[in-house]
């Protein structure tokens, strides 16, 4: 009896190493699959970045819009259409002859 509860201790303490090992293996492995950056989660992070280089494309073209405006506003050579615009609207100064059209 003694004897073969040694042999089942011995054969438990050899039987550790290699399950621990393969726990953190399958930890690991699973993770890789079904982590946050594993293979699973790569559709969504295509469908992600799908949808920040549409944002991106928009954003480049506000800039550029704006890029143009402050360069038209360059006090050097300001564009006198677009100061008289900006002057009219923020003072809300309007001609005899204007006709005020109100856009909804």
């Amino acid at each position: 009896m003694i004897k073969r509860r040694s042999n089942v201790r011995m054969m438990l303490r050899r039987a550790v190493a290699p399950a621990a090992l393969m726990i953190v293996g399958l930890f690991f492995g699973g993770y890789a699959i079904f982590g946050p950056n594993g293979a699973l989660a790569y559709g969504d992070v295509e469908r992600q970045l799908a949808v920040k280089q549409r944002q991106l494309a928009s954003l480049d073209r506000n800039r550029s819009e704006l890029k143009n405006r402050v360069a038209l506003l360059d006090p050097r050579h300001a564009d006198p259409d677009l100061a008289e615009e900006l002057a009219r609207k923020d003072l809300g100064v309007v001609h005899q002859d204007e006709v005020i059209v109100p856009l909804n």
